[in-house]
């Protein structure tokens, strides 16, 4: 299907969150709307401030400090008509602006997991990204692995502890059947946030409660020695895929510090160091996980390859980062397609799929 923006599209950009990858999330918006032609988008940038407040920036711009910006409350409603709009509580009437597509920038729970694409579907508004469904199961490891086994694909080992469940001799259980060392992580967390390598049993109890400070449910994982390897899928009906990028670290793992506060410490290589055949199989692996975890619009699979060039999937991120150092438009820009021209194909994805929903039967 080929993809056609219109004339010019009013964007709605969701930020901030409330989720520990806040700091991320803005980086991100601000990459988006700077790249974004103001020649074909009116952008309306609207923080998530962390008690859940959106704060419509009427004046803010993609390098202005994004946490000292000021703006109005504001709140996504559904207009006569079948019009989405940003309506602030401002004056005694407030101000109202229509929103042709949402672009919601938001890491980690409340903004990746499903529960803002749950709101924008209900109103009927065009949203980048993947819907309810897929971001859900991309958020939760537990769920995301269960998919991949059942469908065959090949992922590292793993266990699940939810808060409250009995831990007798759980480090000796893990051990037997993941080996050490093994990682502990937040089911539901992203951007590498609350994740411990573990190598020995002093290491665990500390690992399992810092886990535990950002999510109800942690799995424990096997360690896979290989290099992390990732890709980028774009597009619902017919996808695209990237070439894969390699991360190179000094750090023990790519952790949040890796990723966004030690730039000199992590180099990212594309094309990904490794043979033409491996590439191709990550690139089929990539589209193969795309499609049977739901994922619509875009995604970023992760893999581990090692020494023998075997392939583990590792997670998906159905909202990847769009900062400077993010691997997700250094793929795409690799592969021929800009960031300004990566926003254009999202969004003309999104109004596509916009229409095909409204086009579905509501009744018998």
């Amino acid at each position: 299907m080929t993809l056609e923006i219109p004339a010019k599209i009013r964007l709605g950009l969701l930020f901030g969150g409330q989720s520990a990858e806040r700091e991320v999330s803005a980086a991100s918006a601000q990459a988006v709307a700077a790249a974004a032609s103001p020649a074909a988008y009116d952008i309306l940038p609207v923080r998530i401030e962390r008690d859940g407040t959106w704060v419509w920036l009427a004046k803010w711009s993609p390098g202005d400090p994004w946490e000292e910006a000021i703006g109005v409350p504001t709140e996504l409603m559904l207009e006569p008509g079948g019009k989405a709009a940003l309506r602030s509580r401002a004056g005694s009437e407030g101000i109202t602006a229509l929103v042709d597509v949402i672009f919601p920038v938001l890491h980690g729970p409340n903004g990746e997991d499903g529960s803002v694409q749950g709101l924008l579907q209900m109103l009927g508004v065009a949203f980048v990204g993947t819907g309810v469904l897929g971001s859900a199961i991309g958020m939760d490891k537990d769920v995301m692995k269960r998919l991949l086994r059942e469908a065959g694909l090949p992922t590292a080992r793993c266990m699940v502890l939810c808060r409250g469940d009995t831990r007798t001799d759980l480090y000796e259980r893990a051990q037997g059947v993941l080996g050490l060392p093994m990682f502990v992580k937040p089911a539901n967390t992203g951007s590498s946030v609350g994740i411990s390598k573990v190598r020995d049993r002093n290491d665990f109890d500390g690992a399992l409660l810092h886990a535990f400070a950002y999510d109800d449910k942690v799995v424990l994982e096997q360690f896979v020695d290989g290099r992390e390897v990732e890709c980028g899928v774009i597009g619902t009906s017919s996808p695209r895929v990237s070439m894969p990028g390699e991360i190179v670290t000094t750090h023990d793992f790519y952790s949040y510090e890796a990723k966004y506060h030690d730039a000199s410490a992590t180099s990212l290589l594309i094309p990904a160091t490794m043979s033409q055949d491996a590439q191709e199989r990550v690139r089929t692996l990539a589209l193969k996980t795309y499609r049977t975890l739901y994922c619509e619009g875009m995604a970023r699979v992760d893999f581990f390859v090692d020494a023998d060039e075997r392939i583990w999937i590792n997670e998906v991120n159905t909202i990847p980062g769009f900062t400077r150092y993010s691997m997700f438009p250094l793929l795409w820009a690799y592969s021929g397609m800009s960031l300004a021209e990566l926003v254009d194909y999202l969004v003309a994805d999104a109004l596509v799929r916009q229409r095909q929903r409204a086009a579905l039967r509501r009744s018998r």
